[in-house]
């Protein structure tokens, strides 16, 4: 099986270096040149997109795939693989599963209440709204072709390097105390695995939502990460006080419960982190509470 990776980032690059046994060649896109050789002497070959600008061969290397995965955010509003790719994606022989990327943020703010799938979309934000635009165009390219696509609604993604230890560690961790604020996170190896289950039982326009078990304040997970490392943690910061950039802001905005039942029913997922605590532990296990 060929596997054709839209962007090569944290988490797509995650999954295809924990499964990369499970394919016969793994392929895909790069915004840099540095990366571009960096991951194709590691022996993935990689090609140039960015934005509305591309690597003809790309064109190729979709006509060879059997799974496509898209980790790519709109740009501009609009989805970049769907208004350059789609007719190809299309028409692809061999192409048979479809995975996108996307973010438990097209709930919008639910005043704290559970989601599930079933849930309506209701974005607050620009970025959000376009990511229900792009969720619907791969929808119905996949009524169009041959392919089963899978729409993945992401929680926010923790992992090796981009955790609440390493912020701690480095003086950047705060406690912005917005009462009632609950967020569902996932760590970056529990999406692996569930697009491996998902490669092997595709459904047919089917979404998952990719969170964990236990919704938690924000302040919450940064005092269990100073915990570990036996650390103070940092000073409470009122939200109505707190200097924010627009992106934090943001952050704050969405108030829900991500319900994951549908991942565990019919994947069969068992997440290996169900909550931050054992996330974090694992990651600490693993080196990432140690200084430099």
């Amino acid at each position: 099986m060929k596997l054709f990776i839209f962007g090569l980032g944290y988490s797509a690059l995650r999954f295809a270096e924990a499964y990369r046994q499970n394919f016969a060649e793994i392929s895909g896109t790069v915004r840099s040149d540095d990366k571009r050789g960096a991951l194709t002497s590691a022996g993935i070959p990689s090609f140039r997109l960015d934005g509305m600008h591309w690597d003809p061969q790309v064109k190729d290397e979709l006509l060879r795939s059997d799974a496509i995965l898209v980790s790519i955010p709109p740009l501009a509003g609009s989805d970049p693989v769907l208004s350059q790719f789609s007719d190809v994606i299309r028409s692809s022989p061999r192409l048979s599963w479809i995975g996108y990327l996307s973010t438990v943020g097209v709930y919008g703010d639910a005043g704290g209440g559970w989601v599930d799938e079933g849930t309506p979309p209701a974005p607050i934000n620009e970025r959000s709204s376009a990511r229900v635009v792009a969720e619907n165009g791969w929808l119905d390219l996949g009524r169009a072709s041959r392919a089963s696509v899978q729409i993945f609604r992401l929680a926010g993604i923790y992992g090796p390097e981009r955790n609440a230890l390493r912020r701690v560690m480095d003086g950047t961790a705060r406690r912005v105390i917005k009462p009632g604020q609950v967020f569902n996170r996932i760590h970056v190896d529990d999406i692996a695995q569930l697009l491996m289950a998902s490669i092997r039982s595709p459904a047919r326009n089917a979404i998952y939502n990719v969170s964990d078990d236990e919704p938690a304040p924000q302040q919450d997970v940064i005092s269990y990460a100073a915990e570990l490392l036996g650390r103070e943690p940092p000073p409470d910061e009122p939200f109505a006080e707190a200097k924010l950039g627009a992106a934090a802001e943001s952050f704050y905005q969405d108030n829900k419960r991500v319900l994951n039942t549908r991942i565990k029913r019919d994947l069969g997922v068992a997440l290996k982190y169900p909550t931050y605590r054992e996330g974090l532990q694992a990651l600490l296990a693993a080196g990432e509470g140690q200084a430099g």
